[in-house]
């Protein structure tokens, strides 16, 4: 029986489920996601390592517009979650057709969206890297990176609701294999366009290897490429073939509904606020790492590629938390809200300490793979193991908002976050950066990271978020 099954029926049949039962909802919806998030990190790996071997001015151009992609990024996902947890509610009240509805209505939208996403990106471009202090020399390669990054903002803004839709149903497989393809795509579009043509010796034969060598540009093409080669397969599965989700046989309206608009903007607004801060923030904080100059930025880039082994896996639960409360706030099962959002919390900081002890071991064979300069590799590893003993809180503070945002409560985390980013790990960083470099920086981070844990796990004891529901 699929894990959808699994959950619908214990959502329709009011079924009491004791703690094993529990743990195999968690664990069947969980490891789809995880397995997702790790490949794509892996493949991440392996394309920072090609990029890194073009020198460290690759990696830092690279590194330098990754927190802007980061803010465009959240912006998309706030967007999709504004129908996607509604949708959620309404498979969990098994009123199919208001989820098919949903969906349409993410459609039409997003697609605006995106068309503003997109212009204001490709304007931006033309100035981030000189508003992000760099030197002069990262300019052209960073401003080509996010220009084609937000060239392929309309795929990347479907691809995001089309995976958020899908999950919310249950279906965590079809979004997770995607990804991978997605992942692989990427490694194969990089090794074609980044490098120039080759001789390649294997195995004692030479062969001439055609490639592009476009570069840091062949990197970001690469990647928009891969969203394509995933995203298309994913909108037609989403739209076409999803049982719960398939728009073959709905006769609805494409028009948006009042009511529907309402409680999106009221579920993305602030998420949108909290992502557009805290990616805000990122970018300052890349600001504040700019003028420690060239090796600083590489560094603090291949550190953050390297720390994401660790935390993706929450990522991948949170999905799940999302996913399970979410079901279960719509069929008004508070006990099953509560105890999802605990058991995803707690299995979440499990996992992501137990990760994050092996790379602090492994991080110096880590950075070897990712980097021939050897000045970036010892400070990324300096850098990344004071960060690593945060990770337990961190997983906290992911899968806790995930989970709050399963039950539509987006207001107080992102308040949460701005509090904690903006009062504490900025303040901290510019402080800390003037006598102690990256080190200060990441020290701020760490410090930060495990304050904002702590609000959220008080945050998911008070259960205000469930204010709503009727034991």
């Amino acid at each position: 029986m699929s894990e959808k099954i699994n959950l619908t029926a214990a959502l329709r049949n009011d079924a009491k489920l004791n703690l094993k039962e529990k743990l195999s909802i968690v664990a069947a919806l969980s490891m789809p996601a995880i397995l997702a998030q790790i490949s794509e990190i892996v493949m991440q790996y392996i394309d920072a390592a090609m990029v890194g071997s073009l020198g460290a001015d690759a990696s830092a151009s690279i590194g330098l517009v990754s927190s802007s992609t980061w803010l465009i990024n959240g912006l998309m996902s706030a967007c999709a979650a504004g129908f996607a947890v509604q949708a959620a509610h309404a498979v969990g009240a098994r009123h199919y057709d208001r989820a098919r509805k949903l969906l349409k209505e993410g459609i039409v939208i997003s697609g605006i969206f995106a068309l503003l996403l997109t212009a204001a990106g490709l304007v931006i471009s033309m100035y981030l890297p000189q508003w992000l202090g760099a030197d002069q020399s990262l300019w052209h390669d960073a401003t080509a990176y996010f220009a084609v990054f937000s060239a392929f903002i309309p795929m990347r803004v479907y691809a995001t609701l089309g995976v958020q839709m899908l999950e919310c149903t249950g279906n965590m497989k079809t979004p997770a294999k995607l990804q991978v393809l997605a992942c692989f795509a990427d490694v194969v579009f990089n090794f074609l366009l980044i490098y120039p043509t080759r001789t390649i010796t294997m195995f004692g034969t030479s062969f001439t290897m055609v490639g592009a060598g476009l570069g840091v540009l062949g990197a970001a093409l690469g990647t928009g490429l891969s969203v394509v080669t995933a995203g298309l397969p994913l909108l037609y599965i989403t739209c076409i073939k999803s049982d719960v989700l398939g728009l073959r046989h709905d006769t609805s309206s494409w028009k948006p509904v009042a009511d529907d608009l309402i409680q999106a903007r009221n579920i993305a607004i602030p998420m949108g606020c909290e992502q557009a801060a805290l990616s805000l923030a990122q970018v300052i904080s890349t600001r504040i790492v700019a003028p420690l100059g060239t090796i600083a930025i590489a560094a603090n880039s291949f550190a953050v590629t390297a720390e994401a082994i660790c935390y993706m896996p929450g990522y991948g639960i949170g999905s799940a938390a999302t996913t399970m409360v979410g079901q279960a706030v719509g069929a008004k099962r508070k006990d099953l809200a509560r105890s999802f959002a605990w058991l995803t919390t707690a299995t979440g900081m499990i996992l992501m300490g137990s990760i994050s002890l092996l790379m602090y071991f492994i991080c110096p064979w880590v950075f070897e793979f990712l980097t021939p300069v050897e000045e970036v590799r010892v400070l990324a590893e300096e850098v990344l193991r004071i960060e690593l003993l945060a990770e337990p809180l961190f997983a906290a503070s992911i899968v806790a908002s995930a989970a709050l945002r399963g039950a539509g409560d987006t207001l107080v985390p992102a308040v949460l976050n701005l509090v904690s980013m903006w009062g504490v790990r900025l303040t901290l960083a510019w402080t800390l950066s003037k006598t102690m470099g990256l080190k200060g920086v990441w020290i701020a981070m760490a410090s930060e990271i495990c304050f904002r844990g702590i609000l959220f796990l008080i945050r998911l004891k008070r259960e205000g978020w469930l204010k709503r529901l009727q034991d």
